[in-house]
């Protein structure tokens, strides 16, 4: 254990001193002493932080006593050097509080950071991370990777020297992923200096290497089995220009061997599990679980990961570092022959010879993957060739040797391509121009020890052994620099040096000489190699031990660890040998990789490149360079090598600026955030981080400045022990407390403190405190005791006054109750007695009464039921005789209800089918009324087929009836015959047959008859039946309407609501989407802004480029507007242009490679064009083809529609024809009354031709409305097809028609629609081109405006032409506009010669009222034309301005130059109006627009816009410049909207003001460039007030004490922070207030907009926030209750300032929530499940991840505070965890709210402005 330095007071293990004593399962406990310690004691009495009482001994040899713990205010520092007692279980247990309690993975110890694995995925390196460190200083943001890659690359640009950074640690403790992300910061803070994103590439090789290097071990699933070097190159501008990477020492033996849950290398799970894809196929592979190489683990699957997917991941790497699919897929083919070698066969043929089974299978794969002969790898495999002086010998080696010769051919191979990848990478990731410096990233494997510990350890433990002297030696060289910087006398240190440990290990015969001695031995062995390390080191080395039981291992003594290895294997792997033909066999192989990755065989490798572990040694070389130099340097040995490279590795960290990341394994069962101390303390020791600490200690490891100590330590002082001189009172301030002058030292700048002295000082502050506080406690307790008893006592008197007088009144109270009560008894008993008497008298009564009544109801009753009886009697009988009547009737109506019932039956199925459709019952639903009103009807139509059934069957037995007397006839007839039978007797036979049959056909009659009356009579049951059920259904659906009614009622109250709420969320939604789409649109302006910008710095660097411009066509470039779809001309300065001539002239001098690169560029994006180009041909032309056959397959479809649009045709060509008749009628009455007064308004050319005018406007109107139904039947039909067919994708419509089904007729309706609609297109073109020649052949006497308006009726009706003839059309609307312009002109003409008349008139009227003041009533108007006017005196009047300024074209760069470009805003904002360049700029314009000029119009405008732009982008970064044309630029905005002539616009104009409105031009467009303009300098102000108040904002807002004394300074460590006090170049809240006000008060001198000042200050104070709340959430020294009151008392300043300047209502205070919630959040209780709930409900603007990291990072300051529990974090994560909200963990601060400009008119009249003489605008004309 390290030693304890005891603190100066006397009894530093008094009674309740907090120890750590040592404990077998926790490395270290805490304990408390329950008794004092006296010297010489052996015993320690103590109790656990259980409770449970021990005795702990003392050593009896050494006496030392335990270490002591920090206060608990030091617990969980951010640097474990500010700790006061330095040791190991202090720096166990700080480590453990931040990473089990706070989640902080990363810690400070000096210079080293500690990062502990936490096996979850943390939300901390995200770029708004990166963009926080970026830029800070190391101490000033909590412990981070990225807060090293910043120092690191603050350093290699402020010192222009080299860094390092060294990532050391064991295997699983995430060494891969620090680095990983030290480069990810590097890339995303410098970005890159060329055209190809070189930091993509740097990060791409991440995968690549993990994919060929990493594997699984039983520590880490993704564990680095090689060390590597990155070194990432910058330019002198410190961008990213390259990478180089060095790697070491490749474990090659996991090729061949995996032990039990372990993996080979990545890239062979990769393609096992692709090895179904196609590009795979001849790879011949299956699953990992069929190979040797990679089945032997047992485990060929990670959790979690998808080895196909990292496969295509991988693949994706290669394509970006520019590795082709040739090259990869020979890769790929390389490392299945691997696998496929790996399960060859080999079987023993005898003792001494083996032999591969004739036909292998995987040898066969293996030979034809590789291009090799089966037979002479299956040879060579089980023979070696032996070469003598003078023969060669080839000798049968057995299965054993065989087997461990294929093994060193796989690992070779591997070795190969390992090397090859990595050499390609670099290749890629090298740097195209000159290195200015670089950053190198060391990831290198740690101290090792296992059960089993062989060459790859030993080589591992000499590397740590390098790096940790190194480590050493920087450590113990700052603190040297530091002393020697403070002039602090400087003592040596007594630190660990472990050169010897380093020179047993390289030194001459060293153990790394001896074994290359062994390893040239003939017959060299691990045991004779073994025995020479004991003879010559086991005596003479202290470091060196042999084991016990062993003689083939030794124990070497490391800084770490003892570690004893293994011998067995030693020589083998030194050597790395393989056998010479088998590689000869591979290089005459025909793969082309295969013989790239061997020709260098014989090449000497350079010791930058792959690890040593990573070559073969002993390979096969050409004879003729067997001898010499090379040949020597070839056989170097695995650890000859290896020892060269890490010198070359030591010798360039040495040049480097060294930083230190050490990774630590919290537990070795990958549990998230559980920390395992022994494995924890293990890592510690071996990392280095507790000799660190050591050296530290040793000396004076607390250091304060003495600014620092004095806010911290001035409680300790009296009043008269402060002096001006900080030093001095420090000096005697601590000479006074600390008595042992050897304790501390006093430096230039600060105070220098041994272990615990700090710990001192803070118990004397925390005592001094604590009396204070008792004494405070004791003095508000007395007065809050006293204040209470004389508030008791003066209650206790006003209480005893009360009582009295309410007992008084009680007495009273009672008496007259008493009175009362006799008397209330007196009436009451009475008044019981009366209304007893009154109960038995009314019972009588009733009684009586009811007796009566029922005997006189009985009598009644009697009576009744006899008359009822008649009555039933009467009733009884006539419904008899009525139901013998309804039954003849029903009879009779039989037979119709049959035939009815049928059809009925037939239409009730009808019925119930339409009835089962949705759309019928909607119908139903909707018309039920209707619906029950067509069943009356049809009640009534049955009715009256009942009674025309009835007048049938009437018919029909008075037809019977007619027969029968007809019958009656015959038989009178017949008796006559039968009289005269009597004469005749020939003729009675047949008579009588006659008769019979007659009779026959009665009884038939009779018998049908009865038939028909038994149908009618069923028919008639039938239909009552059914007119039953027929009003029951219609009663139901009385029913079935009410409750629809009521459903539809209640339906329609809920869809109000529910439209209600709708309404509000689609409003909030609409706003939200309207601010996120302003947003995104001015960020595509500041983009544009951007974009432009750089346009014009490339061209300003061409021109600067190129001193003598060559002689050619000058061109002057168009200027853009902002607005794309703004087009502006040549307006540019004579400066602007002539340097716009001068870039486009030199252009050709410019940079060839640039020119090479444009025209690359250009070339592209040509082929481009044309490859899209040729793509829509082929689609144009497919959908022609289709088209096509589509028209042939539904031609015979198109009868009924052919012949529709036939009769359409027709129709048209009568019509058209009817329109050519009229025209010739039209110029037939033209010809026929050609005179003077032939176009004159009311003549007949004129009536024809209104006439034909409005018709054709009709008949167009006609035709539009009827293309329009049309088409939006089609698009219905269309839509209705795609929801039957359940379309999902939008394609074009004419495709969609086609491709429906059953779409014939929509397809021949749409093509009928379009021929039509072309065909009405061009008669209505050729009537309306006729109409307009007609009219333009008419004289000129015209009315100007009808024929303005005729003409715009003429340009409406021709623009919907243009789609189907835009030739015709264009050449109709030019006709047009210009005869328009004409008369325009004339109508002009006109109006000025009517103003001049009148005002002629107005000066006449004028004269004739002054002479006819005094003769006006005797003058008749006929002698006043007569007589001669009377001359007149006519004052002259002042010239009336009309508010408008003139200049001359030649004047206008004049007026740019002296109005905007040379004009100084602070002069103007004080002595002149505010906007006065805007009004002028605006009165130049309004006279343009009078004269309608509108090429000066564009060319002021435009020179105006680039003007501005200008002027910006020189002083862009100039407060008052950018505010200032802000301003201006709105107001320009303002009169063009306030003058535009609009009405929504003139609601606050004067009159005067609405005449000076713009007459002739429209300049919407204008109005929008012009707010674009405005909003792209309202972000330049944003980021110009940004960049003033960035620096202010963190130290004002949260390091500087406004309140002074609330909140100490804690010790901080070697990394110091920011002071908080307030120096005379430190930022405090009063600068930013300052800083607020001034950006006020010039925005309110230049005449900004209210509105648009109250959207600045918001952001101001967004940033605000957010910047303070970020570095609070990434400052674990800021977390505690003295910040939260510092940081409320803070905004409450900030509210003021908005109370001040009347901007409470601006939205700014909203912006400052997150920050006012975080304080306070600070400040409240944080223990029990209440806190917790209201926390949760007061933290509304925080999102969960923000509230945790709070609580996390909560610490106290002083020892009254408490740290939040681990429990109750959890309580408000589970509460939390329903939260929708982005997992940020930062506030954005580039975001930019969406401004507005609201309209704002002047008052101002713009005829009163006056233009001041400074402006040197003399050549202004007011008009």
């Amino acid at each position: 254990s390290l030693p304890s330095h005891s603190p100066s007071f006397s009894s530093p293990l008094s009674q309740f001193a907090r120890v750590w004593i040592p404990d077998a399962d926790e490395v270290w406990k805490s304990a408390e002493l329950t008794k004092n310690y006296k010297h010489g004691d052996s015993t320690l009495h103590l109790t656990l932080e259980d409770g449970m009482d021990i005795e702990h001994k003392l050593d009896d040899k050494t006496k030392n006593l335990p270490h002591l713990r920090n206060p608990d205010i030091l617990v969980g520092e951010n640097d474990l050097t500010a700790l006061s007692y330095l040791h190991e279980p202090a720096v166990l247990h700080n480590l453990k509080v931040r990473f089990t309690d706070s989640k902080l993975i990363y810690t400070y110890c000096g210079i080293v950071l500690v990062a502990i694995n936490p096996y979850e995925n943390l939300p901390i390196y995200g770029s708004d991370i990166i963009n926080a460190y970026s830029g800070q200083n190391m101490g000033d943001m909590d412990p981070h990777i990225f807060a090293v890659a910043e120092e690191a690359y603050k350093q290699m640009a402020r010192d222009e020297r080299n860094q390092s950074i060294i990532v050391s640690g064991e295997s699983g403790a995430g060494k891969t992923v620090s680095a990983k992300y030290a480069m990810r910061y590097f890339a995303t803070v410098s970005g890159a200096a060329t055209e190809a994103n070189v930091e993509e590439k740097v990060l791409a090789s991440n995968p690549i290497m993990e994919a060929i290097g990493n594997a699984k071990t039983t520590r880490n699933d993704n564990s680095s089995r090689f060390g590597k070097y990155i070194e990432i190159g910058f330019d002198k501008h410190f961008r990213i220009i390259g990478a180089n990477m060095r790697t070491y020492l490749l474990e090659k033996s996991r090729v061949v061997f995996q032990a039990d849950e372990e993996r080979n290398y990545h890239i062979f799970y990769q393609l096992c599990a692709s090895s179904h894809l196609p590009e795979f196929k001849n790879l011949k592979l299956g699953s990992a679980d069929v190979f040797h190489c990679t089945n032997q683990g047992r485990n060929p699957v990670i959790d979690g990961v998808d080895d196909a997917k990292e496969m295509c991941t991988t693949q994706h790497a290669f394509s970006l570092l520019g590795i082709n699919e040739l090259n990869q897929k020979g890769l790929f083919q390389v490392l299945a022959a691997i696998l496929h070698l790996g399960n060859v066969e080999i079987k023993d043929r005898d003792s001494d010879s083996s032999i591969i089974p004739p036909n292998n299978r995987h040898l066969m794969v293996f030979c034809e993957l590789m291009g090799v002969t089966y037979q002479d790898m299956s040879h060579w495999l089980c023979h070696k060739k032996l070469k003598t002086a003078q023969e060669t010998y080839i000798k049968p080696i057995p299965r054993l040797q065989a087997s461990n010769a294929r093994d060193a051919l796989a690992k070779h191979i591997y070795a190969k391509v390992f090397n090859w990848i990595v050499d390609h990478v670099n290749k890629s990731l090298r740097a195209t121009v000159k290195q200015h410096s670089f950053i190198g990233v060391l990831d290198i494997y740690g101290f090792e020890t296992f059960e089993i510990n062989s060459f790859e350890q030993f080589c591992i433990n000499y590397a740590n052994e390098k790096l940790q002297q190194q480590f050493n030696m920087h450590v113990f060289k700052l603190e040297q620099e530091e002393y020697l910087k403070e002039q602090i006398p400087w003592t040596l240190i007594d630190f660990y040096d472990n050169q010897p440990c380093i020179n047993l290990i390289e030194a001459k015969m060293g153990v790394l000489d001896l074994l290359d001695e062994e390893c040239k031995m003939p017959k060299g062995s691990d045991d004779s190699w073994a025995q020479k390390l004991y003879n010559t080191h086991l005596k003479t080395c202290s470091l060196f031990e042999k084991p016990r039981m062993s003689n083939k291992a030794f124990i070497i003594q490391h800084f770490a660890d003892k570690v004893q290895y293994q011998c067995d294997g030693f020589l083998e792997k030194n050597k790395d040998t393989v056998n010479e033909e088998q590689i000869n066999v591979l290089k005459a192989s025909k793969l082309d990789l295969l013989v790239e990755l061997f020709q260098d065989e014989e090449k000497v490798t350079s010791p930058t490149g792959t690890a040593p572990g990573g070559r073969t040694r002993l390979s096969v070389k050409p004879k003729e360079i067997r001898s010499g130099a090379s040949s020597k340097e070839h056989k170097k040995t695995v650890g000859c090598q290896f020892r060269n490279s890490l010198a070359m590795l030591m010798e360039t960290l040495n040049a480097t600026t060294p930083h230190y990341v050490r990774c630590i394994k919290p537990n070795d069962l990958k549990f998230p955030f559980t920390f395992d101390p022994k494995r924890a303390v293990q890592q510690l020791r071996a990392c280095g981080v507790l000799e660190t600490i050591r050296i530290s200690a040793a000396g004076f490891p607390s250091r304060w400045t003495y600014q620092e100590f004095f806010s911290r330590y001035r409680v300790l002082m009296k009043q008269k022990d402060v002096l001006s001189d900080r030093r001095l009172t420090c000096r005697n301030v601590l000479e006074k407390l600390v008595q042992d002058q050897d304790k501390y030292q006093f430096g230039k700048t600060k105070i220098f403190f041994r272990a615990g002295q700090v710990a001192y000082l803070e118990k004397l502050r925390a005592d001094k405190l604590r009396k204070a506080c008792v004494r405070i406690q004791k003095t508000i307790r007395c007065w809050l005791v006293r204040k209470k008893y004389l508030r008791k006592k003066h209650a206790a008197i006003t209480i005893q006054r009360y009582t009295r007088g309410h007992q008084a009144r009680c007495l009273v109270k009672y008496m007259r109750r008493t009175l009362a009560a006799i008397t209330i008894q007196k009436f009451q008993r009475m008044c019981v007695q009366r209304k007893l008497y009154l109960q038995k008298q009314a019972a009588a009564l009733v009684m009586q009464t009811i007796l009566r009544a029922y005997m006189a109801r009985q009598k009644y009753q009697g009576l009744l039921r006899n008359h009822k009886a008649v009555f039933i009697q009467k009733h009884v009988r006539g419904w008899l005789a009525r139901q013998r009547y309804k039954r003849s009737l029903r009879a009779i109506v039989y037979l119709q209800c049959c035939i009815r019932r049928m059809k009925a039956k037939k239409e009730l199925k009808k019925l119930k089918i339409e009835a089962r459709s949705v759309e019928h019952f909607k119908k139903l639903n909707v018309g039920m009324e209707n619906k029950i009103m067509q069943l009356q009807r049809k009640l009534d139509e049955q009715a009256k087929d009942n009674r025309v059934t009835s007048e049938r069957l009437n018919s029909l037995e008075t037809s019977h009836a007619v027969e029968s007397e007809k019958l009656k006839v015959e038989v009178s007839k017949l008796k006559g015959i039968e009289e005269e039978a009597k004469n005749n007797a020939n003729r009675v036979t047949s008579l009588l047959e006659e008769l019979e049959r007659l009779r026959k056909e009665l009884t038939t009659t009779q018998k049908e008859k009865k038939t028909i009356e038994d149908w009618a009579t069923k028919y008639r049951d039938e239909m009552e039946k059914m007119v039953a059920e027929l009003k029951q259904q219609n009663g139901l659906l009385k029913t079935e309407k009410d409750d629809l009614n009521r459903m539809i009622k209640e339906q329609s109250q809920q869809m109000t609501e529910k439209m209600t709420r709708a309404l509000v969320e689609e409003t909030q939604q609409l706003e939200s989407d309207l601010n996120e789409e302003r947003s995104r649109y001015q960020n595509l302006l500041t983009e544009h802004l951007r974009l432009e910008e750089r346009y014009d710095d490339l061209k300003e660097e061409i021109t600067l480029s190129v001193s003598v411009p060559k002689p050619g066509h000058r061109r002057t470039d168009s200027t853009h507007s902002s607005n794309g779809s703004e087009c502006t001309y040549n307006s540019e300065f004579a400066e602007s242009e002539e340097s716009s001539r001068h870039g486009e002239d030199v252009t050709r001098g410019m940079d060839t490679s640039l020119t090479l690169k444009l025209q690359k560029r250009v070339t592209e994006l040509e082929q481009e064009k044309s490859s899209l180009r040729n793509e829509l041909e082929n689609k144009e032309e497919q959908f022609q083809r289709a088209r096509v056959r589509d028209d042939e397959e539904h031609k015979k479809s198109r009868g009924a529609e052919l012949e529709y649009e036939s009769l359409k045709r027709q129709e048209l060509d009568s019509e058209n024809k009817k329109l050519k008749h009229d025209l010739t009628a039209m110029r037939q009455s033209l010809l026929g009354n050609a005179g003077a007064g032939a176009g004159a308004p009311g003549s007949p050319p004129y009536k024809v031709l209104m006439d034909q005018l409005n018709s054709s406007c009709e008949e167009l109107e006609v035709r539009k409305e009827e293309v329009l139904i049309l088409r939006s039947q089609l698009v219905s039909q269309k839509e209705a097809m795609q929801h039957k067919e359940t379309m999902t994708e939008p394609v074009h419509y004419a495709e969609d028609v086609h491709k429906m089904k059953d779409s014939g007729a929509i397809t021949q309706a749409y093509l009928g629609l379009k021929e039509t609609n072309r065909y009405i297109s061009l008669s209505l073109s050729l009537s309306l081109s006729l109409s307009f020649s007609l009219l333009l052949s008419l004289p000129l006497p015209l009315s100007p405006s009808l024929c303005i308006s005729t003409l715009s009726c003429f340009l409406s009706l021709t623009h919907t032409l243009s789609t189907e003839d835009p030739t015709a059309y264009r050449s109709a609307k030019v006709n047009i506009l210009r005869r328009m312009v004409d008369l325009m002109e004339q109508l002009e003409k006109q109006d000025k010669t009517i103003r001049k008349l009148k005002k002629q008139l107005k000066v006449f009227s004028k004269k004739i009222g002054e002479m006819g003041g005094k003769e006006g009533d005797t003058i008749s108007p006929g002698q006043m034309v007569e007589e001669t006017v009377r001359p007149v005196n006519i004052p002259r009047r002042e010239k009336d301005f009309q508010g408008m300024l003139e200049y001359k074209k030649e004047d206008e760069l004049k007026l740019v130059k002296n109005l905007i470009l040379e004009l100084k805003p602070r002069g103007v904002a004080v002595n002149l109006i505010p906007g006065l360049p805007a009004y002028i700029l605006f009165m130049c314009l309004r006279h343009a627009d009078y004269v309608n000029d509108d090429q000066k119009v564009r060319t002021l405008l435009t020179s105006t816009i680039n003007s501005i732009k200008k002027i910006l982008k020189k002083r862009g970064d100039d407060f008052e410049t950018v505010s200032f044309w802000l301003s201006n630029t709105c107001r320009f905005l303002h009169c063009l909207k306030q003058y535009s002539g609009d009405e929504s616009f003139m609601k606050h104009n004067t009159p005067k003001q609405n005449d000076h409105c713009l007459s002739n031009f429209d300049l919407a467009e204008y109005r929008q460039v012009l707010s674009d303009l405005a909003i792209q300098i309202y972000q330049q102000l944003i980021k110009c007030m940004e960049s003033i108040l960035q620096p202010m904002i963190v130290s004002g807002m949260l390091e500087h004490e406004t309140i002074q004394g609330v909140s100490g300074v804690k010790p901080t460590g070697l990394r110091k922070r920011t002071s908080s006090i307030a120096d005379e170049g430190t930022y405090t809240l009063e600068s930013i207030l300052r800083q607020l006000s001034a950006f006020h008060s010039t925005m309110c001198q230049h005449g900004t907009d209210p509105e648009l000042i109250k959207q600045v200050v918001k952001q101001q104070f967004y940033i605000i926030g957010a910047v303070t709340l970020n570095n609070l959430l990434l400052r674990k020294d800021m977390c505690s209750w003295s910040k939260g009151m510092q940081i409320r008392y803070n905004v409450s300043q900030l509210e003021e300032w908005l109370r001040d300047k009347s901007l409470m209502l601006c939205g700014a205070k909203e912006t400052l929530e997150p920050l006012i919630q975080a304080a306070q959040l600070l400040q409240v209780k944080k223990k029990t499940d209440e806190d917790a709930e209201a926390i949760c409900s007061m933290c509304n603007s925080l999102s969960t991840s923000q509230i945790v990291k709070v609580l996390n990072l909560y610490t106290p300051v002083n020892e009254f505070e408490e740290r939040v529990s681990v429990t109750f974090i959890r309580t408000i994560q589970t509460r939390l965890r329903d939260r929708c909200e982005t997992p940020q963990l930062l506030m954005d601060t580039k975001i930019i709210y969406p401004v507005t400009f609201p309209f704002n008119p002047s008052s101002l009249a713009l005829e009163t402005i006056q233009i001041p003489g400074s402006l040197n605008l003399a050549f202004l004309t007011r008009v």
